[in-house]
């Protein structure tokens, strides 16, 4: 553990709200052969996959509630993305970045090494139609998906974004970032949104016009942790929020190291924990929050994926052992 010092903003009032205005409807469950369906996708065809805790991708059908596995990966699967030649984008959180194009084959690594190092914690990943680069996220080198917390808690910012040519090469983006997270690509192609869960904020990174290469802030100072991320058919930049911010951790992070060392060698149990609530934010381009559903995490909690289409939302968790289904409501 090497804490480093960072004095976050107070949090904004929305974070000790117990519900959101208005309220997240109720959810159906979808109950799956395993837990931890950390992310979700969307098919051409409305079917819906995710990827499970024992290495499994699933496939399921929400009209009916059918689920199939279609492969298992060896390690374990986190963000997914259907890219434009059909074939399934995996981050494998041990394994690095892999392709499926055939669910009778394994799936293809590749990327597992940056600069001869291992690939570790891969994280979430989108394509770009238009050149066939694949940009990607590392949440951290040195704490793995089950030491998640000691990311967190470390605040050392070694996450990064990545980009794969069809060349094979593989480009540094962005480094220093904290818990690198979700990625989605604008609707124009002009730049990429990246969750920074640690820091409580969205970034850009522009692709083109004169800012390209260069970052700035979408939305800053949110009041939870933003998890992995989608562009949704209304254009909104779908996140989700796994956790509202943690009063203990915010007062720790400005203070000595120390204390967080102490914090960390603590049984789990005492730890902060991620509180259980349900929520995700639709924010447009501007950064402006359009959307804010939250509900108490009774039926389902630690949301990490979402899908948005056509008012429907479809949320994976880290945790649970289903996919939850709800819809945008109509009054805002």
């Amino acid at each position: 553990m090497k804490p480093q010092r960072w004095t976050p903003s107070p949090a904004p009032e929305r974070a000790r709200r117990k519900r959101s205005s208005p309220l997240l409807p109720s959810v159906r469950r979808i109950e799956l052969p395993a837990a931890g369906p950390e992310d979700v996708v969307r098919a051409a065809d409305g079917s819906i996959y995710t990827g499970t805790a024992d290495g499994h991708v699933l496939r399921i059908d929400p009209a009916s509630g059918q689920v199939s596995r279609v492969t298992n990966t060896g390690g374990r699967p986190l963000g997914l993305h259907i890219a434009a030649d059909g074939s399934l984008l995996i981050c494998d959180a041990e394994r690095g970045l892999l392709r499926l194009t055939d669910p009778d084959r394994p799936a293809e690594v590749l990327v597992d090494t940056v600069d001869g190092k291992p690939l570790t914690f891969a994280s979430n990943v989108v394509d770009n139609p238009d050149d066939g680069l694949i940009y990607f996220t590392a949440s951290s080198r040195r704490w793995s998906l089950d030491e998640w917390k000691g990311d967190l808690i470390e605040h050392s910012g070694t996450g990064r974004l990545l980009s794969l040519a069809p060349t094979g090469d593989v480009v540094t983006l962005l480094d220093g970032l904290h818990f690198a997270n979700g990625v989605a690509l604008a609707p124009d192609r002009s730049c990429l949104v990246v969750a920074e869960t640690a820091e409580y904020r969205l970034n850009r990174y522009w692709l083109t016009g004169p800012r390209a290469g260069t970052r700035d802030t979408l939305i800053d100072n949110l009041p939870g942790f933003p998890d992995n991320i989608a562009l949704g058919s209304d254009g909104l930049v779908w996140v989700t929020l796994a956790s509202p911010r943690n009063p203990l951790l915010d007062a720790l992070l400005p203070r000595p190291g120390m204390l967080r060392r102490l914090l960390w060698a603590l049984p789990d149990r005492v730890k902060p924990q991620p509180e259980r609530t349900t929520w995700v934010m639709g924010i447009d381009f501007d950064g402006t929050v359009v959307h804010d559903l939250q509900r108490e995490g009774t039926d389902y909690a630690m949301v990490t994926g979402v899908v948005e289409h056509d008012g429907t939302l479809i949320l994976g968790s880290l945790h649970e052992s289903a996919l939850a289904l709800t819809h945008v409501p109509h009054d805002r």
